[in-house]
């Protein structure tokens, strides 16, 4: 069956994911606008530095749990990336729906609604309830995705 527009871009953030170098979860990230993909993202180490893959998990040796200090990890988010990446190649994200794998973290949601994304269609739940208070509060509509 021919997929709706909904699943044919969270099937892309799906493949997305796959190019994570994270140890821990691995997260994709499409941004859209007017049915047209802007840009990808997915979570890892930046440009020219050593993968977890390769180096091992900072989060994990130190056991910091899910959510927490998100400060004291190497990689970047899907979502973060997408946004960098449009921003990178000057391609404006205003007004765009924001595909993602999992719930974005308050991080992610600041950065999504400064960036001007009005919607968000996610995937996983992630434990940061400040993230979905907040992008609430913003007016930005979420939409859980319901892959069945």
């Amino acid at each position: 069956m021919r997929p709706n527009w909904d699943e044919y871009f969270m099937k892309m953030a799906e493949i997305a994911k796959t190019r994570s170098t994270c140890l821990r979860r691995k997260v994709g990230a499409v941004i859209v606008k007017n049915k047209r993909i802007l840009s990808t993202g997915y979570n890892g180490a930046p440009t020219n530095t050593a993968h977890c893959l390769d180096i091992g998990c900072m989060r994990a040796e130190q056991k910091i749990p899910s959510g927490q200090r998100h400060e004291l990890c190497r990689g970047l988010h899907a979502e973060q990336n997408a946004i960098i990446q449009a921003a990178y190649h000057g391609v404006s994200i205003e007004g765009a729906t924001l595909y993602v794998t999992l719930q974005p973290c308050i991080l992610c949601a600041k950065m999504a609604i400064n960036a001007g994304i009005k919607k968000i269609i996610f995937k996983g739940t992630y434990p940061d309830e400040l993230s979905m208070n907040i992008l609430k509060e913003a007016g930005i509509e979420l939409i859980q995705f319901d892959d069945k």
